[in-house]
């Protein structure tokens, strides 16, 4: 009769390990829900600006960005503040499509600070002439606002790549 004890409590105890996996699987799975919408806006933007990148053209590029004063891009040369900065900026740091090549973005996490803020970290790429390709990190913080999602502040870092085997 013991053995058979023994096995009840087992069988109601791995039952109720498998009850709890369970119920926090369904709450990570509720509290992704809300963000998942937020999260396809977000990455619309990044596609829109990726596809006005290698079209050329800056100005659509920068629209996924705050248009505001208050608006930061901090990189290699310091700290730009204010929209018309950080659109001056990636004029003069890419003049012409030479310098600009093909961008793409990788690697893309995301968390939500709150349902109107979020941090978004991942790796970009510009397909250049072969000897003069260009990558690194970033981390973005968006902010949503009526409009929609808005880029408040970029940290982008330059990551020399790994040699060619």
């Amino acid at each position: 009769m013991r053995t058979g004890k023994v096995f009840s409590v087992a069988l109601l105890s791995l039952l109720a390990a498998l009850l709890t996996l369970s119920a926090l699987r369904v709450r990570a799975a509720q509290m992704a829900a809300p963000y998942a919408a937020s999260r396809r806006a977000i990455e619309q933007i990044l596609r829109e600006q990726q596809l006005a990148w290698n079209r050329g053209d800056i100005e659509k590029f920068v629209e996924g960005y705050w248009r505001s004063p208050e608006l930061t891009f901090s990189g290699s040369s310091g700290v730009q503040r204010g929209w018309d900065a950080v659109l001056a900026r990636y004029r003069r740091s890419y003049p012409d499509r030479a310098a600009m090549g093909q961008l793409d973005f990788a690697d893309l996490e995301f968390r939500f600070l709150a349902p109107d803020a979020a941090l978004v970290l991942g790796r970009w790429h510009l397909s250049r002439h072969p000897d003069n390709d260009a990558g690194g990190v970033f981390s973005l913080v968006l902010q949503k606002f009526p409009e929609g999602w808005r880029i408040i502040h970029d940290h982008t870092s330059a990551v020399a790549a790994a040699p060619k085997k």
